[in-house]
């Protein structure tokens, strides 16, 4: 009989052990199945983020705007004593102050600028006046644009005989932009302000002339493109040495597609850097080929003091140099908790907050 109990006893104990390694295994599957689902889990919010993301672009606002709960219960002050909230269904109550429409001007009183030169056009009636006494007038004020005139300008010098044959007198041509060229110095400001600050293209530009019955080439308006570059060189480097010179810099670079010189009808990479003092107002561009650090760090092999940059990673190389202290940017940080609002609402919405605190500072700073 103890033979039996011990036999069975033994058989009872490796059916626990089977058991047990039975359940090791499943708990390591079960493991290994939560895990998965993890990763599952992490990449569908990845792809929902993506989704999200897209369909913003497609069909959403682009301005990335926000709008605390702190800012909207501006609205309303809380001098009801607070009551203790129940969970039953119940009719929500919306109140809000509406502020009377302000009385806007009429639109079309503008104030003029006092050079503007002013044509008076008396008008009388058509029927005779004779014997009636005038009582007053009414004045219209209409804004006109009388479209920019091309003209010549033609230097006439006489030429005057020195006695005993000593040589002509005769009055110098005043200083121009290029010599013996066409273009007076209007006419040059004028194309250049309306390619670089109107953006304006040259062809538009030569159309135009075309219809005024002056007609230009594109390698002609290109020819005298890079004469006046050279002749203002001067001014972009005394611009170069203030922005460089102060202790404040923003930095950003921007690509741009180039003409290809020696592939017809090509293009390729080219980069803008700008360097912009906010202090002062000033800013300088300079153009690379690359988007590498050798150009920023050659203009910037002197300066000392806060440099501004976004997150690229060429803008840690001046990090480690002494003399500078690498700051970043906010709008950039702010983007990120900005895509995080439709996740954790909650905790990105207080760094919102706090952002948009210090753009309040920064905007009463800056006026």
């Amino acid at each position: 009989m103890q033979n039996n109990s011990d036999t069975f006893l033994i058989q009872l104990q490796n059916h626990i052990q089977v058991l047990e390694q039975s359940n090791r295994v499943y708990e390591d599957k079960i493991q290994v199945s939560e895990e998965k689902i993890c990763v599952l889990e992490e990449k569908n919010k990845y792809l929902e983020f993506q989704l999200k993301e897209l369909r913003r672009l497609i069909y959403g606002a682009k301005r990335e705007r926000f709008v605390s709960n702190a800012a909207v219960n501006q609205l309303t002050l809380p001098f009801e004593v607070e009551q203790t909230t129940e969970s039953v269904s119940a009719t929500e109550t919306i109140s809000y102050t509406r502020e009377k429409a302000k009385k806007r001007n009429h639109p079309g009183r503008i104030d003029f600028p006092s050079h503007l030169p002013v044509v008076e056009i008396h008008i009388q009636p058509e029927q005779s006046t004779e014997g009636l006494v005038c009582i007053g007038q009414e004045i219209t004020t209409e804004l006109e644009y009388d479209p920019g005139k091309l003209f010549l300008n033609k230097y006439i010098r006489n030429k005057y005989a020195l006695p005993n044959g000593d040589g002509i007198l005769i009055g110098e041509l005043p200083s121009r932009p290029i010599e013996k060229g066409i273009p007076g110095p209007g006419l040059l400001s004028n194309i250049f302000v309306e390619k670089f600050v109107d953006h304006l293209p040259f062809y538009r530009q030569i159309e135009r002339f075309r219809r005024e019955g002056i007609n230009l080439t594109a390698s002609t308006i290109d020819s005298w493109t890079t004469q006046i570059a050279d002749l203002i060189e001067p001014l972009y480097d005394n611009l170069k040495r203030q922005v460089l010179g102060q202790g404040y810099l923003q930095v950003d670079e921007t690509p741009i597609r180039v003409l290809d010189k020696t592939k017809k009808g090509t293009t390729h990479q080219g980069y803008y850097w700008v360097y912009n003092a906010p202090l002062q107002n000033a800013v300088f561009y300079d153009y690379q080929q690359g988007r590498g650090r050798e150009g920023p760090a050659k203009l910037l092999e002197n300066f000392k003091g806060y440099l501004q940059t976004d997150g690229y990673s060429v803008y840690d190389w001046f990090a480690r140099q002494p003399g500078i202290t690498h700051v970043g940017c906010m709008a950039h940080a702010r983007r990120y908790f900005e895509k995080a609002l439709s996740y954790d609402a909650q905790k990105a919405g207080q760094v919102m907050l706090k952002i948009q605190k210090i753009y309040a500072v920064e905007r009463e700073a800056r006026e």
